[in-house]
């Protein structure tokens, strides 16, 4: 059996480093430093939350296959040995100091899952200050907390543990010539891929539903709108209440759409975040392409106008 390593976290100055023991399960640790190493290296998990679920192995098996190693969707030696190697032996959670920024919102604690009664708020903002944190570091809000028991994520100047994120995944010039966005449904992910059919990007999504499935063929982007209002028409809608009217919610990271909107040429389809990364992968849209609001702004530079758009 594959011995796994297990490391626990200790302090060093200000970073958090992991010292390694062994193991025979993955552990949560174990978990969420392959989901920071694939997370640097384009191949996102989603939320990093520290479990082998769904969407790490999908993300394990998209790397595994990008540089041709077994795809076997667990973390095995040679995976673990690449990723390790890429990652260039940076510690994989590191010290963050809450600053006056992070407290200042503004938020929103109350916001309606009617999406009518969302338009009537000026503004769909972060819930608080841990949400916006754990979006900042890609994590999920519960990692957060578990990471730093006893922190309120309310003082400016409270250190905290977070994971060792980047914020964006630059194109590269050579390899982005003719790049191309690929959503597979039966593996809920978005590739961007170049000419020669290699992954310089990897995400989990979520897409369409029976009621609402996703078009499959060949579009193409026509623009990316950034921090759009959220243009909410019922009759679009197979499970919209009776009572609703359309309305203009207003843009946020809890808009429906998210940060971002990458718009394409079918009608009232698109590529966009979301204001629930945790669902990402795991249920129905629809029929758009919803994915983190991070991710939506990691595919980005590649989303120019006139990019392929493959729904497959």
């Amino acid at each position: 059996m594959l011995r796994l390593a297990v490391f626990t976290w200790i302090a060093v100055g200000t970073v958090v480093v992991a010292q390694e023991t062994l193991s025979a399960p993955a552990s949560q640790n174990t978990v969420l430093t392959a989901q920071v190493m694939l997370d640097a290296a384009g191949f996102s998990t989603g939320e990093i939350d520290g479990k082998a679920g769904a969407n790490f192995g999908r993300a394990l098996a998209a790397f595994q296959r990008s540089r041709s190693l077994s795809v076997s969707s667990r973390l095995d030696g040679a995976t673990s040995a690449r990723l390790e190697e890429e990652f260039k032996q940076q510690p994989s959670v590191v010290a963050y100091t809450v600053t006056d920024a992070d407290l200042a919102g503004p938020f929103q604690p109350d916001i309606p899952a009617d999406l009518v009664e969302q338009s009537k708020l000026p503004s769909l903002d972060y819930r608080n200050a841990l949400e916006a944190l754990a979006e900042k570091f890609h994590a999920s809000p519960a990692l957060l907390q578990s990471l730093n028991p006893g922190q309120t994520f309310s003082r400016a100047g409270e250190q905290i543990t977070v994971p060792n994120v980047i914020a964006e995944v630059a194109p590269q010039p050579a390899r982005a010539s003719g790049a191309r966005i690929v959503v597979t449904k039966s593996t809920s992910a978005l590739t961007v891929e170049d000419a020669d059919g290699r992954v310089l990007f990897f995400a989990p999504v979520t897409t369409g539903s029976q009621h609402d499935p996703l078009p499959i063929g060949t579009w193409k982007v026509t623009g990316v709108q950034e921090n759009p209002p959220f243009h909410y028409n019922p009759d679009l809608f197979w499970d919209a209440e009776p009572t609703h009217s359309k309305s203009k919610i207003a843009p946020g990271p809890n808009n429906p759409v998210g940060v971002a909107w990458i718009d394409i040429n079918k009608p009232h389809y698109g590529i966009h975040g979301t204001p629930e990364p945790s669902k990402i992968g795991h249920v129905q849209s629809h029929g758009c392409v919803r994915m983190t609001n991070w991710d939506v702004r990691r595919v980005r530079p590649w989303a120019k106008p006139g990019t392929p758009v493959i729904f497959q």
